[in-house]
C-alpha cells in the first residue's frame, strides 16, 4: 500500500515581480529603452487603459515590466511586490504607519495590486497572483 503525500502549494516570497514606468510620450519611452537595455516593449492588446509590456529578456527569475501614459505629473515607477494577500498586506503597511492610496484592484484573470506609500513617501503595490481576479 502507497501513502500519497499532499503537495503544499509554494509559499509567495515577497520579491518584486513587476514594475510599471509612466511616460508623458510612450512611443518616446519605448525607443529610450530599447536602445539602452533592449528590452522589447509592445502595446498589450485589449487592456483597458493604452498599456504597453516590457519584456527585459530575462529568465523567468527577472521581472518583466509594463508602460502607461503618466496620469500625474509626479507619477513615479512602481515597483510590484508579490504577496499572499493584498488585504493583509495592506492592513500590516497601514499597521506600519503606511498608506494604502489605491484599494485592492483586479486585472481579470492574473490578479489583484494594491497602491501603498511608505513611512518615506515611497510608493510601491502589493501583487496577490489569482487567476480567478474578477
Amino acid at each position: 500500500m502507497s501513502t500519497m503525500t499532499q503537495q503544499k502549494p509554494e509559499a509567495v516570497i515577497p520579491r518584486i515581480v513587476w514594475f510599471e514606468i509612466p511616460a508623458d510620450d510612450p512611443e518616446r519611452a519605448k525607443k529610450f529603452y530599447n536602445q539602452l537595455f533592449g528590452w522589447k516593449i509592445e502595446r498589450m492588446q485589449g487592456a483597458v487603459i493604452d498599456y504597453w509590456h516590457i519584456d527585459t529578456g530575462g529568465s523567468d527569475d527577472v521581472p518583466d515590466g509594463g508602460m502607461m501614459k503618466r496620469v500625474h505629473p509626479a507619477q513615479p515607477i512602481t515597483n510590484y511586490i508579490a504577496v499572499e494577500s493584498v488585504e493583509e498586506a495592506a492592513a500590516k503597511v497601514q499597521k506600519l504607519g503606511g498608506i494604502v492610496c489605491k484599494g485592492k484592484t483586479a486585472v481579470p484573470g492574473m490578479g489583484y495590486f494594491v497602491i501603498c506609500r511608505d513611512t518615506e513617501k515611497n510608493e510601491f503595490a502589493l501583487w496577490e497572483k489569482s487567476e480567478n481576479a474578477k
